[in-house]
């Protein structure tokens, strides 16, 4: 190949303007960019007998100049020190656009002479391509080492793709191509077309040469509109797929090196189909993009970037929010020959090229407007070009390839150049070519005769034509499958997401870290303990006075008369009051005793009536007597009093009592049994979560507020507090605290699908789509991906063979999950399906909605129980934890996406989870319709039957609820509130007078969780079957976890009652009195018992 020395021809770029997004908030001055060749090393192993060369360098099409020749070295090496430069300006020739996406072609030529009057032949040897994308991100000046890469002689030589040498470049400018303001407020926007895949068949590689095209039409400030060509798609037919990672190629055609093709340090990595963000990313398309990567296909790989400067970035922005989804058109069109001579009318007609399958993708680019997404990389669908669907969806009114085809010129400018080599040929033409292209332009009438394929005239007399004929074109697109394999990509995020520090700052405003409190110094126990210490310093003090008057007696000298004793009595009284030491003892006392009254027995009030005041003096003398015996008795025994036996009730125990108190309604008790486990522990954080959850079954918001505040005080990374606290404050409206708490929730735990779904649920009560999408988005990727890891470790121990591909997809998990699968849209329509507890997910209509996972809950009965099958949708798992904390309002949302995110209909979860929220309200009658829907579609599903037998219960309809408990515990499979179903069927059982029965349900509760209502059951079963004995030890145990309970106690009245035990009888009997034994069924009975047996009340 040889090439002159003196060449200056401009090789013209895709497209001239296709990029150029001009500077048009702050003129930019011009500045040179000053190129410095310095060596090349190891120029022997491209060629061995090199020894003259020489570097040129070039630049948008232009050639910047040639160094001197200079020998190469034995080692290779050839020091050119060659130094040229190019002025940079917004106006032109180059602009900022071609600093982004241009780069500095360097061309090694060797220069030799065959005989002394030739003249020098150059032929170049290897090019280098250096980018200049540094001085956009605010470098003045960097060095490269730019791999050399082999030219090849012809243009059937096939040369190995990795450089053989290199060139050392140095790259500066004396100022900054942009200053700090434009630096900030400008950005970056590259896109790389990967592929076409799952071509249509009548794509081959015979006939005349085709140029396959996309383009994508990126807005500037204003209303303008820069399109994105991407040409000279490769038609490969099927075959192994391409390798991952491989090099993203620059879209130019002046480079005759097809290695210098590759960018720099830029590749495509690929990546699970699960992360993608556009479309067939789900597990029913793994097996058609496996296919579709090894069969027919066009292959680009090829990367556009653009400048952006604050202006065009606002206009970017707007475009987006106003406009979702947006175009990319794919062609293909026959290419120009060019013939020298006399142009025939056939070759003035090829000047309106025609355009052979119009297609088009919609991109959605919402998620670039989510805080911190910087990249949209996925599949996307190709569908016919058709005007009014295009418009309708992306309000896009034109077609690039059509409508603005004459303005580009493109056979002039060499857009339609099918391959790389296109341009090499150019250069070097030689007789095979040359008769190449005169047998097509010869041949191309008939070519296009012969052609089935349907074509389109570009006129304006043929518009309706053109419409019918683009659609029958394009349909192929449809028919095979056909998507577009893409990425978008910006320098820096269009909203920028706040960091992990800032949000941590703002939550720490909110709720300031709160050390613990201090231990509480007053109380009953203290006041007791004060009242000790102060007798036991009087006592001290009368010793000493006695020992004073009659000195110490020692214990030898024998006992003391009691005439002498009681001499020695008047006398030390006398003493005392003389001196004034008995007022000063008695002072001393009263703040002691004062404390008593108000701590142990809460008397702050004066009294109704003179008798209630002298009663109570009685009491408190015998107790102050009996106190002071205490104290008294501490001082003089060796050894100290045995101190109070330590309660044993567990946390676990607690926690278990505070539930029952719920379910049965008893929410005072309730609350008492959380407020002693915070007694336990208040550092405790699920302590706090669970109270905070309680009050919101009572619809205490502010009170819950607080709870769940105090938890995160104890811990702000903790998660689940800051959902809580963001949940709560969207109950009180505080809007832009929740915000805080959900985005530092998805900061903390990026992997946390509840956090996004109820981030996306929060951004849609506000109303804001884009983000409520993006988050459900991410939900819904994070689920796939933890579903697919799942299905992985089964595989594995199968043992099965053969390449594993990652795929997207939604299945039910072997084992409960604790999310779900999202659908990105909602079908046209479906807002008029919800319930009306719930309101519609979202109300934008989007262009193609994506098919929900396939295992969703079928209409028919499952012959499995839905335990082993967790629902596969992020809305349910977020229901499942917001049920836990009864967050109703916030379940309803949830419950309102997932009914449009199913397409076989609701599931038996679904239903399930709104017969609860029913259930919560009392509203019995909408509760039994959700349940027979339950059980219609999953029969055998034992949490159904357990909430149909709790509605039942409700009801008082005792004989069904004892078959619906019956049905539960008959399945292999325990339902989730086991304890409350044995419970429930046990007092069924009592009331119906099957004791045995009773007695063994209550067995089986007590073996799996054991309470004081449990234990009740066992003693009230084996009381009715005359089991005394072990009624007694049943009763016992309920007393040890409970001795609160006036039932366990008015049991044990009538054992004791049985056994002729008069004592305990009473005793027993009173406690029951005294709690307000409310059973009058039992109270009447233990009085029967008492007037058969003559005691056991005292007031007999």
């Amino acid at each position: 190949m040889e090439v002159p020395a003196e060449q200056s021809e401009k090789e013209s770029s895709a497209l001239p303007a296709a990029a150029a997004l001009p500077s048009e908030s702050q003129p930019t001055p011009a500045t040179l960019v000053q190129i410095t060749v310095l060596k090349a090393q190891d120029l022997k192993t491209i060629k061995s007998d090199v020894s003259i060369t020489l570097v040129r360098a070039e630049y948008n099409g232009v050639i910047l100049g040639d160094s001197s020749k200079t020998d190469v070295l034995p080692n290779g090496t050839a020091n050119y020190n060659f130094m040229t430069s190019f002025v940079c300006s917004p106006s032109g020739p180059n602009s900022l656009d071609d600093v982004a996406q241009k780069p500095v072609l360097l061309t090694v030529i060797e220069v030799s002479q065959k005989e002394k009057r030739q003249k020098e032949k150059a032929v170049p040897l290897g090019q280098a391509v250096v980018d200049l994308l540094p001085l956009l991100q605010g470098q003045c000046s960097f060095k490269v080492s730019a791999p050399l890469y082999a030219v090849p002689t012809s243009p059937l030589e096939s040369l190995h793709p990795e450089a053989k040498g290199g060139l050392e470049v140095m790259v500066c400018t004396k100022e900054p191509l942009l200053s700090a303001t434009q630096l900030s407020n400008g950005n970056l926007l590259s896109v790389t077309l990967e592929g076409a895949y799952s071509v249509p068949e009548a794509f081959a590689p015979t006939g005349p040469l085709q140029n396959y095209m996309a383009c994508l039409q990126v807005p500037a400030a204003g209303e303008k509109e820069f399109p994105l060509l991407f040409k000279n798609g490769i038609l490969k037919l099927a075959g192994e797929k391409e390798p991952l990672p491989r090099p993203k190629k620059w879209p130019l055609a002046n480079i005759m090196a097809p290695g210098a093709l590759s960018i720099p340090n830029s590749f495509i990595v690929g990546g699970p189909y699960e992360d993608e963000d556009g479309e067939l990313n789900k597990r029913e398309d793994r097996e058609f993009r496996i296919q579709a990567e090894s069969m027919k296909r066009i292959i680009w790989d090829m990367e556009r970037r653009c400048y952006l400067d604050s202006a065009a970035v606002v206009t970017l922005q707007k475009r987006i929010a106003e406009c979702w989804y947006w175009p990319v058109e794919v062609c293909r069109m026959s290419v120009a020959s060019s013939s020298k001579g006399k142009t025939s009318k056939a070759d003035k007609g090829d000047e309106d090229k025609q355009i052979f399958f119009h297609g088009v993708a919609y991109v959605n680019m919402v998620p670039l407007l989510c805080p911190g997404v910087k990249q949209i990389r996925g599949a996307f669908r190709v569908f016919p070009y058709q005007d009014s669907e295009v418009f309708e969806k992306t309000k896009s009114q034109h077609s690039v390839f059509r409508d603005l085809r004459r303005q580009f010129s493109l056979t002039k400018e060499g857009l339609w150049t099918p391959e790389i080599s296109t341009s090499l040929s150019r250069a070097v033409p030689n007789k095979t070519q040359k008769e190449d292209k005169e047998k097509i332009t010869k041949d191309k009438d008939s070519n296009r005769r012969m052609s089935n394929v349907p074509k389109t005239q570009l006129s304006d007399a043929t518009g309706e034509a053109e419409s019918v004929t683009y659609c029958l074109d394009g349909q192929q697109y449809i028919e095979a499958g056909t998507f577009l394999v893409m990425e978008i990509k910006l320098d820096k995020a269009l909203v920028p997401k706040r960091l992990r520090e800032e949000l941590t700052r703002r939550v720490k405003q909110m709720i300031p870290p709160r050390p613990p409190l201090p231990p509480r110094t007053a109380g009953a126990e203290k006041a007791v303990e004060d009242y000790h210490n102060h007798v036991t310093s009087i006592a001290v003090a009368i010793l000493s006075e006695y020992h004073d008057l009659f000195g110490k007696r020692l214990p030898d000298q024998g006992a003391i008369d009691h005439q002498t004793l009681e001499e020695q009595k008047r006398q030390l009284n006398f003493e005392l009051n003389s001196s004034g030491k008995y007022f000063a003892f008695k002072e001393q006392l009263k703040y002691a005793v004062v404390k008593i009254v108000r701590e142990k027995y809460l008397k702050t009030t004066a009294f109704e009536t003179q008798e209630q005041f002298q009663a109570f003096l009685s009491e408190l003398y015998v107790y102050l007597v009996d106190q002071m015996h205490v104290a008294l008795n501490q001082l003089l025994s060796e050894e100290a009093a045995s101190p109070a036996p330590v309660s044993h009730t567990t946390e676990e125990q607690l926690q278990l009592f505070a539930r029952e108190a719920e379910f049965n309604k008893d929410y005072k008790l309730a609350s008492l049994y959380h407020q002693q486990r915070l007694a336990q522990d208040q550092c405790n954080i699920q302590y706090w979560l669970d109270y905070g959850a309680f009050c919101l079954l009572l619809e205490e918001t502010t009170k819950a507020q607080e709870c769940f505040q105090q938890a995160l005080s104890l811990d702000p990374h903790h998660i689940q507090s800051l959902l809580l606290c963001g949940i709560v404050a969207v109950m009180l409206q505080h809007y832009e605290e929740a915000e805080i708490f959900f985005e530092d929730a998805c900061c903390l735990e990026p992997s946390s699908i509840v956090a996004w779904t109820l981030s996306g649920l929060f951004y849609e009560l506000q109303n804001n789509n884009i983000q409520a999408e993006m988050a459900f988005r991410e939900a819904k990727k994070l689920l796939q991906a933890q579903l697919a890891k799942e299905r992985s470790i089964p595989e594995a121990a199968e043992g099965e063979g053969g390449e594993k591909h990652v795929s997207a997809g939604c299945v039910r998990s072997p084992s409960p999950g604790p999310e779900e699968c999202l659908r990105e849209g909602l079908p046209d329509g479906s807002a008029e399906r919800v319930p009306e507890v719930v309101e519609p997910a979202l109300s934008r209509k989007l262009p193609e909605e994506e098919a929900t996972a396939p295992e969703t809950a079928p209409k028919v009965p499952s012959p499995v129980s839905g335990l082993s099958q967790p629902p596969c949708t992020v809305f349910m798992k977020a229901v499942e934890f917001l049920m836990k904390v009864n967050a109703i309002q916030f379940v309803h949302r949830a419950l309102a996406h997932e009914l449009l995110s199913l397409q076989g209909g609701p599931s038996c979860a679904y239903y399930l989870a709104l017969a609860q929220t029913y259930l919560l309200k009392e509203d019995l009658s909408k509760c039994e319709e959700c349940l027979c829907e339950a059980v219609r579609i999953d029969y055998m599903n034992p949490n159904v039957w357990a909430q149909k037998g709790h509605l039942c219960y409700l009801k008082r309809d005792f004989g069904e609820a004892k078959e619906c408990y019956e049905q539960t515990i008959s399945f292999v499979e325990d339902a989730a509130d086991m304890h409350f179903v044995y419970l429930r069927l046990g007092s069924i059982y009592l009331e119906e007078k099957e004791y045995g029965r009773a007695k063994h349900t209550y067995l089986l509760a007590c073996k799996n969780s054991a309470s004081c209502l449990t234990w009740l059951g066992v003693g009230i079963a084996c009381y009715r079957l005359e089991e005394l004995v072990e009624a007694e030890d049943a009763l016992s145990e309920a007393n040890a976890l409970n001795n609160t309970n006036a039932e366990v106690w008015g049991y044990l009245s009538l054992i004791c009652l049985q056994g002729g035990r008069q004592l305990e009888a009473e005793q027993c009997y009173k406690y029951a009195v005294k709690l307000a034994l409310r059973n009058d069924a039992l109270l009447r009975e233990i009085r029967a018992a008492q007037q058969r047996f003559g005691f056991g009340n005292p007031a007999f």
